[in-house]
């Protein structure tokens, strides 16, 4: 077991076969200790694939995504989820939210990501990969490349884990969950 995956265990708390509570530590309040260590894994894991750009989307993605752009020396950008008046060319897309139960729009200015950039996706949860496909869109959008994806936590049994990999793209999941049954969550690996 990990250190995120015995931090979960700790610290979170498990609402429903398909919700895990995390505020407290990950995405609300946030440990800086721990996205320090989140940064490391997953810049130790992904630097090999020498991504020019971290992208993730707003708000539970920056804090892990900004500790990797840091180990990775790289500029950190975050897709929006409202259109500021400020952005000149924006480029945007749909995405539905499982935790919200709604369809927003995420975007970025199109000079965020240049063509041929190699982008590494740094996301705080993989569910059903509807976060994940609209960053897909956006980066097929500024012609760039994604070279890899990571999740803090992933719900494998969702289908967002199948479309990773039936897309063939490179991911990693620091803490990824087989199951949660009964208030217990069970790992991937065990």
């Amino acid at each position: 077991m990990n250190f995120l995956q015995e931090r979960i265990e700790k610290d979170g708390r498990v609402l429903s076969e398909r919700v895990l509570k995390v505020d407290h530590f990950l995405n609300h309040i946030v440990d800086p200790a721990l996205m320090d260590q989140i940064g490391k894994a997953f810049s130790n894991y992904f630097k090999d694939e020498k991504p020019t750009k971290v992208l993730t989307i707003e708000s539970g993605g920056i804090a892990p995504a900004f500790m990797t752009a840091l180990y990775l020396n790289v500029p950190l950008v975050y897709a929006k989820k409202a259109l500021p008046s400020t952005m000149d060319h924006p480029i945007s897309t749909e995405v539905y939210s499982f935790t919200k139960q709604k369809t927003y729009t995420i975007c970025m200015e199109q000079e965020a990501i240049a063509p041929g950039d190699r982008v590494l996706f740094i996301d705080d949860f993989l569910a059903d990969g509807q976060a994940f496909k609209g960053v897909e869109d956006l980066i097929t959008q500024s012609n760039a490349i994604l070279c890899g994806c990571g999740f803090c936590i992933e719900k494998s049994f969702q289908k967002g884990r199948s479309y990773l990999l039936e897309k063939g793209y490179p991911f990693y999941s620091l803490a990824p969950i087989q199951k949660m049954v009964d208030g217990k969550i069970y790992w991937l690996e065990d």
